[in-house]
């Protein structure tokens, strides 16, 4: 069997490249090892009868320029799109909501505190301005560490240009709050304990890093970029699950004329006068192919995958130092009421968009301080949301799923293994949740507990990192997953990578499978 290109894996980034490969007129093959399509990007039923997105809860958002180019709202994507939105309650009664309009955070702010109150439009209008500037770095291919390709050199001129345009006060605080620990940035803004730690939290999202690590406000930065620039956050759910979202990318790719294949696990690399020509699958079957693009981990891909002699030994030196041990977990709670939160006092709605549980930063960094010694964090950072409550049909009527990402529970544990200790995290999850909605416990029907080790072991992420690779400063833009292997190509001709662990990063958002498909259309077309 032959086509132009086969790209590894079929979660978002995967079906982004096939789907933008195809429409340009090439005929991709696209190769899921599950049997079921969406990576970290699925709806599955965990109990009978409650379905969730079992992994990513949220999408990034998707590019919207991905989501036109690809009509994807023709194939069935329907977002059940919330104002940006975060609830941050207190064990004491007490809770914050954070908006898309910062006038209305605001005056949510002044019960804490005028003076935060008052800072916070400042605050936002300057993030949307830097977040504006770094969303055009998303789309960018890395330029070459070696030299400048004249097709980089044009849309780095723009974002130089644009960058230019901020004017200094904003360019110095860009290039000031990059490095720093977002402890200190949320701290140099806010003086309420609550509103730097729901700032704070973005900054260590998806990170084996606490609050006060330095460069932790670069991720903070970035992900306002993916996002829409807002101090709150983006809260974008998918009616359906974000299954549907990928059923929708596959729909569209297959459109375009795309075939997609589940059930086949790609064993390694068809490789043949140099170059990479084709996979061949567990059953021994071969497909050659002009370009292989790899959405799976950059790991798994250059030192499983790929013949060993094919890489230089630094190169590979570097691929096996490449950070990407996770620290998250996920757990799915099917529910037989609606947990009654005692600070949402104004009702339901304040549930609908993210629900943040961290009181404060030193709460984020203790938690941290668990994982960072190999402990499994006692009171972990939880990011949540409930989205039975805007789309009912992932549950029993009247019943309800709680989606919560847990940080921070470290791939590697100082004593015991996983999966045998998936449990003390559920266990976690619901006694730090008693505290703010006493009673959840006897509403849990059945739980789900996803740590590293599953994340690794049933979804096929090297270390069970959600971005498959650390997002740090020394793992960004051309250095991501590393110096040389930054543009999507690698040394090796023929193999592309297109994966979270390339620039720009994880999140469901599609950005690095476009970024690659562009890439790859460049040299095949």
């Amino acid at each position: 069997m032959k086509a132009d290109v086969v790209v590894i894996g079929g979660g978002p980034n995967g079906l982004a490249a096939a789907a933008l490969v195809a429409k340009a007129g090439l005929k991709p093959i696209v190769l899921e090892r599950r049997e079921i399509l969406g990576g970290a990007a699925v709806t599955e039923e965990f109990h009978p009868g409650f379905r969730a997105s079992t992994v990513a809860h949220t999408a990034g958002p998707l590019r919207p320029k991905l989501v036109a180019a690809l009509d994807l709202h023709r194939h069935g994507l329907d977002w059940t799109r919330q104002e940006p939105r975060v609830f941050a309650p207190l064990p004491d009664g007490r809770g914050l909501s954070l908006f898309g309009d910062p006038v209305r955070s605001a005056a949510e702010i002044g019960r804490f505190s005028p003076k935060d109150a008052a800072r916070y439009p400042e605050f936002h209008a300057s993030l949307g301005r830097l977040s504006a500037v770094l969303s055009r770095l998303l789309e960018l291919t890395p330029p070459s560490v070696e030299r400048l390709d004249l097709h980089d050199l044009f849309p780095l001129a723009g974002f130089g240009w644009a960058l230019r345009r901020l004017g200094r006060a904003d360019g110095q605080n860009l290039l000031r709050w990059g490095p720093m620990a977002v402890a200190d940035f949320a701290q140099e803004w806010f003086e309420t304990p609550l509103v730097a730690a729901v700032i704070a939290a973005r900054g260590i999202r998806g990170m084996m890093a606490g609050p006060r690590s330095a460069g932790t406000t670069a991720n903070l930065l970035l992900e306002a970029a993916a996002g829409d620039g807002n101090g709150a956050g983006s809260t974008v759910l998918v009616k359906g699950g974000l299954g549907a979202l990928t059923n929708a990318l596959a729909s569209a790719a297959r459109g375009f004329g795309a075939v997609i294949r589940t059930g086949a696990g790609v064993e390694r690399l068809l490789q043949r006068n140099g170059r990479v020509a084709g996979v061949v699958l567990a059953g021994g079957e071969e497909i050659e192919a002009r370009a292989v693009a790899a959405a799976v981990d950059p790991q798994r891909t250059l030192l499983q995958l790929l013949d060993p002699i094919a890489l230089d030994p630094e190169d590979a030196q570097r691929a096996r130092n490449f950070r990407a041990a996770g620290m998250a977990s996920k757990v799915n709670l099917a529910l037989s009421d609606l947990p009654r939160f005692t600070a949402a006092k104004e009702g339901d709605a304040v549930l609908h968009g993210r629900i943040h549980i961290g009181p404060e930063i030193d709460a984020l960094e203790r938690a941290f301080d668990d994982a960072k010694y190999g402990g499994i964090s006692k009171r972990p950072w939880l990011d949540i949301t409930i989205p039975t409550l805007t789309d009912p049909s992932l549950a029993p009527a009247g019943q309800h799923v709680m989606s919560v990402y847990v940080q921070y529970t470290p791939y590697r544990l100082r004593t015991g293994a996983w999966p045998e200790r998936a449990g003390e995290v559920a266990d976690a999850v619901l006694a730090t949740l008693e505290e703010y909605a006493p009673g959840l416990r006897r509403l849990v029907v059945s739980r789900q507990v996803l740590t590293p080790w599953h994340l690794e072991t049933i979804y096929g992420t090297t270390g069970g990192h959600p971005s498959h690779g650390e997002p740090s400063l020394d793992q960004l833009f051309a250095a991501r997953p590393f110096l040389g292997f930054g543009r999507y190509r690698t040394p090796v001709p023929g193999l592309y990578l297109c994966s979270a662990g390339t620039h720009p990063g994880g999140g469901v958002t599609g950005g690095p499978g476009a970024n690659a498909a562009r890439e790859i259309l460049r040299e095949l077309s």
